[in-house]
C-alpha cells in the first residue's frame, strides 16, 4: 500500500501535476484497492473539515493585509527607515535588507511574499553599493526566511492545524526569538563579508533625515506592535488579529498614505483570493491525506522503524528536522508540514517534547528547507521575480544555508531561545 501511493505521487509529480492532485488521486486509489470497508465520500468529509477549521480564517485576512501594503508603499517606507539608522555601517545595505525582511515579515507571514516587496528595491540598493548579484540575492532568499518564523506566519497557523491543541497565540509569540536570532547572524555575516571585500558604505543620514523618515515609518511600524502586543497581552486572538491587521493596513494605505484607491481593493482582494485557494485546496487534501495515512497506521510503522520504540526527545527532534529539511527542499512547506506533522507528533509528544518548540522547529526547518537547492520554492520566486537563471540565484547561498543550519542546532539543543518569551 505505501509502495502504491509513493509510486503515484512521484509519478504525477514528475509529469508536472501540482501537489493537491498526486495527494488526492494516492488517496482515492488506496481507497478503492485496499480499503475496501471504507466509503470513498469520508474523502471528501474529511477534505471539507479540513477547511473548516476556524483557525484558517486567518490565512487569507493576514495575507489580504500584506497585498494592500504590498501595493502601497508599506515595504519603502520600512526599507527607508532601517536604512536611515544602519546604511552608513559596514555592510549597511546588507543589514537594512535583513531588518526590513524581519520587519515585512511581521506584516506578510510568507517568505514568497516577503522575497518580491522586500528583494525588489533591496536588490537594486544592494548592486549600486558593490554587491556582487548572487551576493545579493542570496541574502534576499535567506533573510526572506525570517518571515516564516516572525509573526504573523503561515506556516504556524498550518501547524497549528496539523498539530492538536496547540495555541497559534503561543506560537507566534515563541517564534520571535528564532527570528531574531537569525538576523542577528546574518548582520554579523554582513558586516565581516563587507569588510573582508571592501564594499563601499552608503551615506550616512542627518538626525534630521532620521527623523523624517522616522515619522513616514511609525504607522508601518505600528502594524506587528498592535498584532504582537495584542496577542500577547491577550486582548484578541490570532484570528481576532488577522481581521485588524486588514483594517489597519486599509486605513493605512487609503486614507493616511493615499497610495491605493477604493477602485483597488477588489482587485487586490482578487488577487488574495487566489492565492487562498490554492492554499486551502492545498490544505483541503492534506487532512485526507494525512487521515488515510494515520487510519493505516503508517505513522506508528515509520517511527518504529525510524526512531525505536522509546526514543528521547532530542533524537525525535533530530529526526524531525532532517525530514522536514528534505522534504521541504522538494516540496511545498505547506505540504510538508500538513503530511509530516501528523506522523511525528505522538512521537514527540510521548518523548516529553513541548509542542510549541516542536513547532517551532518544525517551522523553522520548512523555512530553511523552502531557500535550499534543489526545490526550495525560495529559489524559484527569485528566479521569476529577478529574470536570473536558477544557477545565478543558488550561487551565493551556500553561507546562509551554514548559517540556517547552525541556528537550526541551537534552536534544538536550547528550547529557551523559543519559549523564553512564554
Amino acid at each position: 500500500m505505501i509502495a502504491t501511493m509513493l509510486t503515484i505521487m512521484i509519478v504525477l509529480l514528475i509529469l508536472g501535476f501540482p501537489m493537491m492532485i498526486p495527494m488526492i488521486a494516492a488517496s482515492i486509489v488506496v481507497v478503492l484497492f485496499f480499503m475496501p470497508n471504507v466509503d470513498p465520500m469520508f474523502l471528501v468529509q474529511q477534505m471539507m473539515e479540513g477547511i473548516s477549521s476556524y483557525v484558517l480564517l486567518a490565512v487569507p485576512l493576514f495575507i489580504f493585509a500584506a497585498d494592500i501594503m504590498s501595493t502601497g508603499k508599506t515595504s519603502k517606507r520600512l526599507l527607508d527607515f532601517v536604512g536611515a539608522f544602519v546604511g552608513h555601517l559596514r555592510g549597511g545595505y546588507a543589514i537594512t535588507t535583513a531588518a526590513a525582511c524581519t520587519l515585512f515579515g511581521s506584516i506578510s507571514g510568507s517568505t514568497q511574499a516577503t522575497v518580491v516587496a522586500i528583494g525588489t528595491p533591496m536588490r537594486k540598493r544592494l548592486l549600486s553599493v558593490g554587491y556582487k548579484d548572487s551576493s545579493a540575492i542570496a541574502l534576499i532568499i535567506n533573510a526572506s526566511d525570517i518571515a516564516l518564523l516572525i509573526p504573523p506566519s503561515i506556516g504556524m497557523i498550518i501547524y497549528a492545524l496539523a498539530a492538536p491543541r496547540v495555541s497559534v497565540g503561543d506560537l507566534f509569540i515563541a517564534g520571535i526569538g528564532p527570528g531574531l536570532l537569525i538576523f542577528a547572524m546574518f548582520a554579523i555575516y554582513s558586516y565581516i563579508h563587507a569588510k573582508i571585500y571592501n564594499i563601499p558604505r552608503a551615506k550616512k543620514y542627518s538626525w534630521k533625515e532620521r527623523w523624517n523618515v522616522t515619522t513616514k515609518a511609525l504607522f508601518p511600524l505600528g502594524f506587528p506592535v498592535i498584532i504582537v502586543g495584542g496577542i500577547y497581552f491577550g486582548i484578541f486572538s490570532p484570528t481576532e488579529a488577522a481581521g485588524i491587521s486588514v483594517l489597519y493596513a486599509l486605513i493605512l494605505e487609503l486614507l493616511i498614505f493615499r497610495t491605493i484607491k477604493i477602485p483597488d481593493v477588489p482587485r487586490i482582494a482578487l488577487s488574495t483570493g487566489l492565492v487562498t485557494s490554492a492554499v486551502f485546496i492545498l490544505v483541503a487534501a492534506g487532512q485526507a491525506f494525512s487521515w488515510l495515512i494515520s487510519y493505516a497506521r503508517i505513522p506508528q510503522m515509520l517511527t518504529e522503524t525510524v526512531l525505536g520504540s522509546d526514543p528521547t526527545a532530542l533524537q525525535v527532534l533530530l529526526i524531525v528536522a532532517i525530514f522536514f529539511f528534505i522534504g521541504c527542499m522538494f516540496v511545498d512547506p505547506i505540504v510538508v508540514i500538513l503530511i509530516l506533522t501528523p506522523i511525528f507528533y505522538p512521537a514527540a509528544m510521548s518523548a516529553g517534547v513541548d509542542p510549541i518548540h516542536l513547532g517551532i522547529v518544525i517551522v523553522f526547518q520548512a523555512a530553511l528547507g523552502s531557500a535550499t537547492p534543489p526545490f526550495g520554492v525560495d529559489i524559484f520566486t527569485a528566479s521569476a521575480v529577478f529574470n536570473k537563471s536558477y544557477l545565478d540565484v543558488i550561487k551565493g547561498t551556500p553561507p546562509y544555508i551554514v548559517m540556517l543550519l547552525i541556528a537550526s542546532v541551537l534552536i534544538i539543543l536550547f528550547e529557551e531561545i523559543s519559549l523564553f518569551l512564554l
